[in-house]
């Protein structure tokens, strides 16, 4: 079932001067993903589209969502791209993928035609088509990457994330694994610095991009949102919110940030603004593979937050009362600073002049 590269040669060498992207929302999805990248502005769509970005190739996008052109225009570079006709290419999906080996007498997700018998064109089909030809294969948002929402517990579809449907042992035509970037949906600015990080690297400006053991960026996601978060110190001193109006750690209402890879605290959503517990929202854990069973019941505390917030709480108050006196101290001037008719502050000259 999974697709295999291809001899396609990658194109590394000498870099490329035009890049298509073929960008699929023909997964289970619900396009947030396509609806959240036109909100990134480091670097925004439109730079990277209009050639603002230097020593970027040229690049051409096709997302039927910003697309006007009719739908045999739009499938035309995607039929060109299966049949070894068009440049190099990254592909990016978006939605998970179904499983089409149990659809019955029907389609669980396609896009277009096949030209040859007429009938719809599974996403599967179109994986299988493009993925070995493509220079980099992109998982856009947590269904892609790893199923999300349509494959929890329970769905009829069998929907997979686009690695499980493709294998680990997947490599592009670039020589590249599927690139993931996950989220729910993706955080702008982190999927627009992946693609300009690959496009940099298809120019041949760039190193081979860093994945950690999920193929995520590891630049992007080697940390915590805990590590992130602007309500960090209050978990340190043990002081925890017991509603969602507390500026305080949420940890003990449901907040999953200690355990979660991501940097949305630390990077915001939009222009450095927001992330998820930063503004009064608790992590639901949904940039990771277990999302959403792993993390179900939302809003309530997390396995193991008890353990830890009641050591805390025991460290916590100490901390915080060392602090608060620590901080009295601090608070107030030297006492020499004062307006005296003698010299207060302890200086004692070296020499006498005459």
């Amino acid at each position: 079932m999974a697709a295999q590269p291809t001899t396609v040669e990658p194109t590394t060498a000498n870099g490329v001067d035009e890049v298509h992207i073929l960008w699929t929302s023909e997964g289970m999805s619900c396009d947030g993903d396509t609806v959240s990248v036109t909100a990134a502005t480091l670097p925004s769509l439109e730079d990277v589209v209009l050639g603002a970005i230097p020593g970027l190739p040229k690049v051409h996008l096709h997302n039927k969502v910003l697309a006007y052109e009719s739908a045999d225009d739009f499938l035309a570079p995607f039929h060109k791209a299966a049949a070894g006709e068009l440049g190099p290419f990254v592909f990016v999906v978006e939605g998970s993928v179904p499983n089409e080996q149990i659809n019955g007498d029907g389609y669980w997700s396609g896009m277009g035609n096949n030209p040859e018998t007429g009938q719809p064109m599974t996403l599967p089909e179109w994986i299988d088509r493009l993925a070995p030809k493509a220079y980099a294969v992109v998982a856009i948002g947590t269904c892609a990457t790893y199923g999300g929402i349509h494959a929890m517990a329970g769905n009829p579809t069998g929907c997979m994330g686009l690695v499980d449907y493709l294998g680990r042992d997947f490599r592009s035509a670039g020589g590249l694994p599927v690139v993931n970037v996950p989220g729910c949906p993706v955080q702008p600015d982190n999927f627009m610095e992946t693609l300009l990080w690959v496009l940099h690297q298809a120019a041949g400006l760039a190193p081979t991009i860093p994945l950690d053991e999920q193929f995520r960026p590891t630049w992007l996601f080697g940390k915590t949102v805990h590590e992130g978060c602007d309500r960090a110190a209050y978990y340190e001193q043990g002081d925890f919110a017991k509603d969602y109006n507390s500026p305080k750690c949420q940890v003990k209402i449901g907040c999953w940030g200690p355990v979660v890879n991501c940097n949305v605290t630390k990077r915001g959503w939009m222009d450095g603004i927001g992330g998820c517990p930063n503004v009064g929202g608790i992590c639901i854990g949904c940039t990771m593979p277990g999302f959403p069973d792993k993390f179900m019941p939302f809003m309530d505390e997390p396995p193991g937050a008890t353990l830890s917030s009641g050591m805390m709480s025991v460290y916590g108050p100490f901390v915080r009362r060392m602090r608060s006196i620590t901080n009295a101290t601090v608070n107030k001037e030297p006492a020499w600073r004062r307006k005296e008719p003698a010299l207060t502050s302890g200086y004692q000259p070296r020499w006498t002049g005459r």
